[in-house]
């Protein structure tokens, strides 16, 4: 289960690079399982994540800024569009040109 967490300021909680010009910063998460979470996450401008992503738990994105390509669908999405994703999915690759920013939330689908 995700920590208790009643409005906390986000801006001096840190950015943690977890991949080639992706980095995130972890507004909540269950602390038995990684997976589990609530992040802001940020792509660099001209990132990419050039494989199909599957994974097996619920995934939410509503993206707050910048703007991300879906190069499977051909299609490029900007702030205030959401995806909801269940567990097995397939979704991606993508590519962001100028870089974005989204929430993102991770939750089991039990």
């Amino acid at each position: 289960m995700k920590q208790q967490r009643e409005f906390i300021g986000t801006e001096g909680l840190p950015w943690a690079e977890v991949g080639d010009g992706i980095a995130e910063k972890i507004l909540s998460q269950d602390p038995g399982d990684g997976t589990l979470l609530t992040r802001l996450a940020r792509w660099a401008p001209g990132t990419t994540a050039p494989d199909v992503i599957r994974h097996e738990y619920v995934e939410e994105v509503y993206l707050l800024e910048g703007e991300l390509t879906d190069l499977t669908l051909g299609q490029t999405f900007g702030p205030g569009d959401y995806a909801c994703r269940p567990p097995g999915m397939p979704h991606g690759p993508y590519l962001t040109t100028s870089g974005c920013t989204m929430l993102e939330i991770r939750y089991s689908a039990r």
